[in-house]
């Protein structure tokens, strides 16, 4: 089962959900498809679309899914990393109106170059993206946490 999140933004993402049904029509995904669409106004009959879906049946889904398709949402990125899941992130564009700016494209950039996830940067490269996702092998997230308390607690301690 492939999930899609589109997370909880305000703005539409009907340009990856096309993507995804593009795929579907050509065969490239023959698997069940489970769509959190969030705000984005979408239907298929190809595909399981939700508007917004209950935390504990999305963690449920998110843990049988055997691939996940987001946008360039950290928290969804984050979830699915901690359950090892092979990700496919595609940026919301502001020239889209997607976004209020391009940030998520940092985001997958950062995210990619650590072997964590694997970018969509154009939606017609989306079957060659699936294919490379069934060897992909996610490397876990490295958090670079305490290297951020650490820098707050310098910063607070110089203020002092």
């Amino acid at each position: 089962m492939i999930l899609v999140t589109l997370g909880t933004q305000d703005k539409s993402f009907v340009r990856l959900l096309e993507a995804i049904q593009k795929a579907i029509d050509l065969g490239y995904i023959k698997d069940e498809v489970v769509v959190q669409a969030g705000l984005t106004n979408f239907k298929s009959s190809d595909m399981r679309v939700f508007d917004f879906i209950p935390p504990d049946e999305f963690d449920s889904l998110m843990k049988e899914a055997d691939l996940i398709i987001t946008h360039g949402g950290v928290g969804t990125i984050i979830a699915a990393l901690k359950d090892d899941k092979v990700i496919i992130a595609a940026p919301r564009l502001k020239e889209f109106g997607e976004h209020t700016n391009n940030h998520q494209i940092e985001i997958i950039k950062k995210l990619n170059a650590s072997g964590c996830i694997l970018p969509l940067w154009d939606m017609d490269d989306l079957p060659n993206v699936l294919k490379a996702a069934k060897s992909f092998k996610p490397q876990p997230l490295i958090s670079n946490t305490n290297n951020i308390i650490n820098l707050i607690r310098d910063y607070l301690n110089k203020l002092v």
